[in-house]
């Protein structure tokens, strides 16, 4: 591919480069000869401002940069359930299995498996009008969760071809709609630009309760499905207990559990004891509902910052086939010292402890992904969120915590003294709260 521009300055995650063909704000960009991913943050004149998402030792003024000509983007399609992604949905098993232990610079590996076949069951006919978000056909995914296959967003027309009942690859057509552009190929594979919400028919009242199966949330500070809550605490005082055993216990149809930022010990742990865990539901395991984002504090640290939104809109495309899903993302603090980071690398006004001015509308457009909505195939689904925040010292006035209160309507403050005293769930009773108390009574 012909170059887009030439690395001029390199600062830690941040290059700078001097444009010489096309580059868009948000395109996804591929830096110097081991083609790390990077994404175009800023433009001015005829020079590009890259975040970059890998190792950048090495890179030197003249590597090239080459545009994709598409932003960050997930891949969407069966086998994702039982998958463990880094922060940009690089699968680990496949990178492990190319570079060992310890993810190399510019290894790549495509998030859904090319080559499995998938059993696809049509659920159009010939001369069918479809649009965006119509369930074209369902794959058994796992024993737990049925995949629908769906429009991608955008399209729309009537279906003049769908392939008749049996295994294709994700690349291999499955429907073919006629429309005033022409006629176009569908597969089981679409990509969705991770900052980008998915649309959806209308927004409904978050009344249903989701059942966490912990007693002191579901009797004195319960969440709806769709609804977004908090979960503060210092070190030790069991934010990533509770997220497991919401992930187990709640009765969401999927859950997705981000890892930004956080150690590698517990990681480690949650690789290792999630895919140990059954389903209470029906006694198969956990993993076969569950998504693994695993972004530890080893890692670049530019990429916590995509972490965040590959989970968010990975639950956003089961909400939008009917299922409810937990999201739960440990911790936001992490991600936001990666902002804080970014933005001293690009010599920003710093806020409040050094962090962007723009980190509460960062976190208010992550927030605001959740809710429980009617899809544009007339179902509904949801996404509940549930953000961890590590506050330095367990103080609550810290810019996270208190920018996070303004966007969630549930906080379930953890107290150490509780978890000393082994206590779990260790939530206080006396600073925490609940918004949905009136409308799920």
């Amino acid at each position: 591919m012909e170059p887009s521009g030439y690395v001029s300055w390199v600062s830690g995650p941040v290059v700078r480069a001097r444009i010489t063909g096309e580059l868009r704000m948000l395109e996804q960009v591929q830096v110097g000869r081991h083609l790390l991913v990077g994404e175009v943050i800023g433009l001015r004149d005829d020079v590009a401002t890259i975040q970059v998402y890998e190792e950048t030792s090495g890179l030197v003024p003249g590597d090239i940069v080459v545009g994709l000509g598409r932003p960050i983007s997930v891949e969407l399609g069966p086998g994702l359930i039982g998958g463990v992604f880094d922060g940009i949905q690089r699968p680990l098993e496949a990178l492990a299995e190319q570079s060992g232990d310890f993810i190399g610079r510019g290894v790549a590996a495509p998030a859904l498996d090319r080559q499995r076949r998938w059993g696809f069951i049509p659920q159009v006919q010939v001369g069918n009008v479809v649009s965006g978000g119509t369930v074209l056909g369902k794959v058994p995914e796992t024993e737990l969760v049925e995949h629908r296959v769906l429009v991608p967003i955008g399209i729309t027309g009537e279906i003049s071809w769908v392939a008749s009942e049996g295994e294709y690859r994700v690349e291999e057509p499955v429907a073919r709609v006629r429309s005033a552009d022409g006629e176009r190929e569908l597969t089981m594979l679409q990509r969705w630009a991770v900052r980008d919400h998915r649309p959806v028919a209308g927004r409904l009242s978050p009344t249903p309760p989701l059942i966490t199966g912990q007693r002191v949330i579901d009797t004195l500070f319960p969440i709806s499905r769709g609804g977004a809550a908090a979960v503060p605490g210092g070190f030790g005082a069991g934010k990533t207990v509770l997220q497991h055993a919401l992930a187990k216990w709640s009765d969401a149809d999927i859950v997705i559990y981000i890892g930004c930022g956080e150690r590698g010990n517990e990681m480690t742990d949650v690789l290792i004891e999630f895919p140990r865990l059954q389903d209470p539901a029906t006694g198969r395991p956990l993993m076969e509902r569950t998504i693994l984002i695993a972004n530890t504090s080893n890692m670049p640290m530019a990429a916590r910052e995509a972490s965040i939104y590959t989970g968010i809109s990975l639950a956003e495309y089961y909400r939008d086939m009917g299922y409810h899903v937990a999201l739960m993302a440990d911790s936001t603090s992490r991600w936001a010292e990666a902002l804080r980071e970014i933005s001293g690398r690009l010599e920003e006004m710093p806020a409040e402890e050094g962090f962007p001015a723009y980190l509460a509308s960062r976190l208010a457009s992550f927030y605001e992904r959740a809710g429980r909505v009617t899809t544009l195939s007339g179902r509904e689904g949801s996404v509940t969120v549930v953000g961890a925040v590590s506050p330095p010292g367990g103080d609550f006035s810290e810019p996270v915590t208190q920018h996070t209160q303004r966007f969630v309507r549930t906080f379930w403050a953890l107290d150490k003294s509780l978890a000393a005293a082994r206590h779990f769930p260790a939530v206080s009773w006396l600073d925490s709260y609940s918004g949905y108390v009136d409308d799920i009574a």
